[in-house]
């Protein structure tokens, strides 16, 4: 808006599945795995999931060395509507192919990333994050990455812009190339988990 300041814009928030053509949205952010529709839609990102606690949780249960040890911990979980995110996919052993899902005890559920997060913090259980929920690093936040040496499935999900015509307004076109340019490439919050692409592989 400061470019372009004879702009408006209405921005909506809202964690739900919206029908962008019905509501007459002219562009919408997802993330996660796109369903089969007629809308076009650009990839604008990759997810880079981990799991993270924070310090005073790994010192009251210890460090987990293997996904079973993991899973007894408690966890907080994303959960809005039909959307629960419970079940990790990972190696069966350290370096092995993601093949093997894992569900966490979801003792907290929460429907708010940022909610969600500070129970992290708060160290009321460990939880499985894309690092772009993560508003600094890791360790300003005073968490630690968990089970590096395992591989976790990226379930084929991703960031995207979704719009309902191809043919884009210019104001989309600027718009998203605005989004784009400021996660970068790599996306900035790579640099919230150093070394993170070293780690689970």
């Amino acid at each position: 808006m400061k470019q372009y300041p004879q702009v408006k814009i209405s921005m909506v928030l809202e964690d739900r599945r919206s029908d962008i053509i019905a509501d007459h949205y002219d562009l919408a952010f997802r993330i996660g795995k796109l369903n089969a529709s007629n809308l076009i839609a650009k990839k604008l990102a990759n997810t880079h999931f981990a799991l993270v606690a924070s310090k005073s949780f790994v010192e009251q249960h210890g460090m987990p060395e293997t996904p079973e040890q993991l899973l007894a911990l408690p966890a907080v979980v994303y959960s809005n509507g039909e959307r629960v995110l419970d079940h990790i996919k990972l190696g069966e052993t350290p370096h092995g192919e993601p093949n093997q899902s894992y569900r966490m005890q979801g003792n907290y559920k929460v429907s708010d990333v940022r909610a969600l997060m500070g129970a992290v913090c708060d160290g009321l259980g460990y939880s499985m994050i894309d690092l772009f929920n993560l508003e600094a690093s890791t360790e300003t936040l005073g968490l630690v990455p968990l089970l590096t040496n395992y591989q976790i499935s990226t379930m084929d999900t991703g960031i995207y812009a979704v719009y309902p015509h191809r043919k884009q307004t210019v104001l989309v076109k600027e718009f998203i190339g605005a989004v784009q340019q400021y996660i970068g490439t790599p996306p900035f919050w790579l640099e919230h988990l150093p070394n993170y692409q070293q780690l689970y592989r």
